[in-house]
């Protein structure tokens, strides 16, 4: 190869000589280096779509011969991320001879069944629909990606002549056909009628390009992608502006995020009539391109072309008819506004079901709009979780540019809608949806955790984030609370520097949680700070501090989040909420020189039973965790409470651990770990009709029973 195929404009070249030399001898190690740097690039497929594969021989376990064996992409997989146990290990002369038994397209859905009884690795993740459309080509090395280039084109009134203009006779169009095994018939015959060829294009679906070589592979891929952004790029301009020129223009940065900021919890509540949905926004400059454009309604209305986009957008968005600079502080007000939107958008993709379903086709699902497009702002996109709403959001902007590149060299044609339904409502996708794991006890919720960056609040976040909910973590010390993120995966966690006694630093904080997830469905009140000082020690100062931060800062957070929730409860979904407060103790036991830290604890703990009573009508629960002496990590304990404590007690620091364990009726050392479980106990649907409760987490300390 020429060194200058390593020089590409439209793509990243990621292949390292170092790492694919470490893994030379090992094809399935190397096939799945050059999945993983492929499905880096956005650009060149989008996530989870597309599909590679290796061919090589390999001893049968039975027969000890050499087999031909084929390693391709698993089900539901992601290239980006692929190891070797999401592939596929497979016999290819079994696969071949699947052809004997075919009984035509009629007959489709039966060979994935098939495939199983071609299994060679038995640790094969389940094989997917594509699997074919590799088995039956002849060449060692196969990708088949999404790339926005390419589908633009794939996707054109006049893309078969495009291609050949682009490729001349390396390339061979295929018209669209639902994958199968027709269409690896399909790809096979046209292989045959012209050996020679580089590459194949599905008509509104994607590429196909191979190669002797794991790297001989990957730079045809690169270059067939290369051709197709240059010819567009060549092209934009040339019939006129760029979907056809600006109608709207945009608000600045900061007007757009606070905008989205207060509409997000409105938009997530109307998303979530049937389901609790999660939210993402973007307001990247290809999406208010996009937005503010004179086609914005007729592109949008005529849906997505390629089967991984819409499977993750539904068929079209929802763009949002309100002015771009509305008043949206008022909830109720915008959803009188708006709710109109939905309804009508509702009953438009009952009628598509209706009018497109099958005799044997799933029931319908959730009828909200996954895509949300508000002109001058930005786009909204709502899914069970933080990563699906992300990558709908990302499809979508896929979609932008197909749409993009199409009408700028010829005409965007979407799917046809009965195409399309068939595509969604497949039985062979709704089998793997119905082979997703349940969904876990806090999926769909948002929790935000004052005081989070260390010690209990945590605690808490980890146990919420294990149990699937996505968390603002927060914290008045940046450093603290940053690195404290570090330790949570992509799309699970956020974090905020919050201090909660400015009430403007905790409404910064909500509007991340209603930017990053689209609202907030728990409030734990964690943030905390002590003083062990007798009444004569104790000077105003102090008193105000432990008042500001522990009852000021439970009233204020606690308001800031119920006005989140209230508005997403406009929606007509039955969302309601949660309240957690971390109290103490020391709100029931009345103990030396703890005047201050003692009566704060105790107003916390009587807000817990005030909040529980006004909030019911909005199906908020309230309720108090009462831990005691939870050492490690606790910044209140390396700021001088612990000395404080171990003077009125005449013991050392040291000795505090073992005193209070000792002091317990179950002799317990408490951890946050054990605070986390009992607030996720109160969150996670097993007291879903306690409100107004404490649950005392102290191992047992006899003057702190409730009753």
């Amino acid at each position: 190869m020429s060194k200058v195929t390593t020089s590409f404009k439209y793509v990243d070249y990621l292949w390292d000589d170092a790492k694919a030399a470490a893994l030379a001898g090992d094809e399935i190690a190397l096939f799945i280096y050059r999945s993983n740097i492929l499905g880096a690039d956005l650009r060149i497929t989008n996530y989870g779509g597309g599909n590679t594969s290796v061919k090589l021989n390999l001893p049968d376990p039975l027969t000890k011969e050499e087999t031909e064996i084929m390693y391709v992409k698993g089900s539901g997989g992601d290239i980006g991320t692929l190891t070797k146990g999401g592939c596929a290990g497979l016999y290819v002369d079994k696969l071949r001879a699947l052809k004997n038994v075919y009984r035509g397209i009629e007959h489709e859905d039966e060979m994935v069944g098939l495939f199983n009884h071609c299994i060679y690795d038995l640790d094969s993740k389940a094989p997917s629909i594509d699997t074919p459309l590799h088995a039956l080509l002849p060449y060692k090395h196969i990708d088949h990606l999404h790339p926005d280039a390419a589908i633009a084109i794939a996707a054109s009134k006049d893309g078969e002549a495009i291609m050949k203009e682009i490729y001349g006779d390396d390339f061979a169009w295929i018209p669209w056909q639902k994958p199968g095994f027709d269409l690896s018939l399909q790809l096979e015959e046209a292989i045959t009628k012209n050996p020679n060829m580089k590459g194949l294009y599905l008509g509104g679906h994607g590429l196909f390009t191979w190669g002797d070589t794991s790297y001989e592979c990957y730079i045809n891929s690169l270059e067939s992608i290369e051709k197709a952004s240059a010819y567009l790029e060549a092209n934009y301009g040339k019939k006129g502006p760029v979907f056809g020129g600006q109608k709207v223009e945009s608000l600045a940065a900061d007007a757009r995020q606070a905008q989205a900021s207060a509409i997000a919890p409105i938009l997530r509540g109307l998303c979530s009539s049937n389901q609790r949905m999660v939210g993402h926004f973007s307001d990247d400059d290809r999406v208010l391109e996009f937005a503010n454009s004179n086609d914005l309604e007729r592109l949008a209305q005529l849906g997505t072309s390629c089967p991984d986009h819409f499977l993750r957008t539904k068929i079209c968005p929802l763009v949002l008819e309100l002015p771009k600079d509305a008043d949206v502080s008022d909830a109720a007000t915008i959803v009188e506004k708006i709710k109109g939107q939905w309804e009508a958008y509702r009953a438009y993709y009952n009628k598509y079901y209706e009018d497109c379903k099958r005799d044997n086709s799933p029931a319908i699902r959730d009828n909200n709009p996954v895509v949300i497009i508000w002109p001058g702002v930005g786009m909204f996109s709502f899914a069970k979780n933080k990563q699906t709403a992300r990558v709908a959001n990302e499809f979508y902007i896929n979609a932008i540019n197909v749409m993009k590149g199409a009408e700028a060299v010829s005409e965007y044609v979407a799917l046809p809608l009965q195409e399309a339904f068939d595509i969604e409502y497949w039985l062979l996708e709704e089998a793997k949806l119905q082979r997703m794991p349940k969904e876990q006890s806090l999926s769909r919720k948002v929790a935000l955790i004052s005081g989070s960056g260390g010690g209990i609040g945590l605690e808490i976040a980890k146990k919420f984030v294990e149990n699937g909910a996505c968390v603002v973590i927060t914290d008045i010390d940046e450093e603290r609370v940053k690195e404290a993120h570090q330790s949570f995966k992509r799309d699970t966690a956020t974090w905020a520097v919050m201090d909660v006694t400015s009430i403007e630093s905790i409404k910064v904080a909500f509007k991340k949680a209603a930017l990053e997830f689209g609202g907030v469905d728990i409030i734990v009140n964690n943030a905390g700070i002590a003083t062990s000082k007798s009444l004569e020690a104790t000077t105003e100062k102090d008193w105000d501090l432990l008042y500001d931060i522990l009852v000021k800062g439970t009233f204020a957070a606690s308001q800031a989040g119920v006005e989140i929730i209230r508005a997403q409860n406009l929606g007509g979904g039955d969302l309601g909420g949660d309240i957690v407060n971390i109290v103490s103790k020391n709100a029931i036991v009345a103990g030396p020189n703890n005047l201050g830290y003692g009566s704060a604890k105790a107003a916390q703990a009587h807000m817990t039973r005030l909040l529980a009573a006004e909030l019911g009508g909005d199906k908020i629960r309230v309720n108090t965790v009462n831990p005691d002496a939870v050492i490690k990590g606790s910044n209140i304990w390396a700021g001088g409470w612990a000395e404080g404590r171990a003077k009125a007690y005449g013991i050392t620091v040291e000795e505090l651990p073992a005193f209070y364990a000792k002091r317990t009726l179950l002799n317990a050392i408490l951890e946050g770990e054990d605070m986390a479980k009992a607030a996720l106990t109160f969150v996670d649907g097993s007291l879903s009709k306690s409100t107004g409760n404490i649950l005392n987490v102290d191992g047992g300390v006899a003057a702190a029973f409730v009753r």
